[in-house]
């Protein structure tokens, strides 16, 4: 009799066609494996002449009425001891009203600034209305003569750039945009030609927000609405010490663009859409 229920029990256990113990029960087929969907690329121009880095300044100037407006968020290699001072680089005032207006952007990071506001860095990365692409990582200048900035030696160039891109998955930024934007807007082709190698679209703009230590709300929004074109990209600030009245001026441009029948979109939108405007310079020497 234990022997039997011995048995009996050992069924149960490992009998996998085999219900309630001793109700017999369908094979069950294992369901079928979703396919394997690859992760989709980020768009990019080609490389221009000569293999060099591309340039992109604007989108196509169609009756699609779409702008970008991107954030330069800096802080220089050196600016630790006056971060430390308490000088705020940072501007989470004006994250929060892109999200109040529900307008996508895109924010261009230097490897300094995420090293310093790692959590800002991370939640802004992460969150879909926003993607962040590189500023370089120390806004040193990539040519000689760019408004007072250090300059970077052209044999580090491709170095300070991907220092930047590892600092934001450091501060755990899952997915930067292989887009780049020099310090101070400076390039020229010995700079194109020593990114190449990392697969970066440089990024400029055609509308200068001139919010830099500007103070006038109304004036920055003023140039921004006179200079936006169908397709433009907008250069702005996210740095309460050197844009302190950009997060104002948001205000204004946001809801003045909308009535004008504009659709705000992130840089990729405007690069992954046929056309747009690179710039020519990019033969230079």
């Amino acid at each position: 009799m234990i022997t039997l229920v011995r048995r009996v029990a050992t069924v149960c256990v490992l009998g996998a066609t085999l219900a309630a113990c001793g109700t017999a029960e369908a094979p069950r087929r294992p369901a079928p494996s979703k396919p394997v969907v690859a992760p989709s690329r980020p768009p990019t121009l080609a490389p221009g002449p000569a293999g060099l880095t591309p340039v992109f300044e604007n989108g196509r100037r169609t009756e699609d009425k779409t702008v970008a407006l991107t954030f330069d968020a800096d802080m220089t290699a050196d600016q630790g001891p006056r971060a430390a001072a308490g000088e705020h680089f940072d501007n989470p005032q004006l994250i929060a009203a892109l999200r109040a207006l529900k307008v996508p952007a895109t924010v261009f990071m230097t490897g300094r600034w995420a090293e310093e506001y790692p959590v800002q860095a991370r939640t802004i990365g992460r969150d879909p209305l926003f993607e962040i692409a590189n500023h370089s990582y120390s806004h040193y200048a990539f040519t000689a003569d760019c408004y007072g900035l250090p300059t970077v030696p052209e044999d580090r160039m491709r170095a300070d750039v991907e220092r930047a891109f590892a600092a934001f998955h450091r501060a755990g930024v899952r997915a930067p945009m292989p887009y780049f934007r020099f310090p101070g807007g400076c390039y020229d082709g010995r700079a194109l030609k020593a990114l190449s190698a990392t697969g970066v679209t440089a990024v400029q703009w055609d509308v200068v927000g001139g919010d830099a230590f500007a103070t006038d709300a109304d004036a920055v929004a003023q140039q921004v609405l006179d200079g936006v074109r169908p397709g433009s990209v907008v250069v702005l600030h996210c740095t309460r010490s050197a844009a302190p009245a950009t997060e104002r001026a948001l205000h204004t441009i946001v809801p003045e663009l909308r009535r004008k029948g504009f659709r705000f979109v992130k840089v990729s939108e405007l690069i992954g859409a046929a056309g747009g405007h690179a710039d020519p310079r990019t033969t230079d020497g």
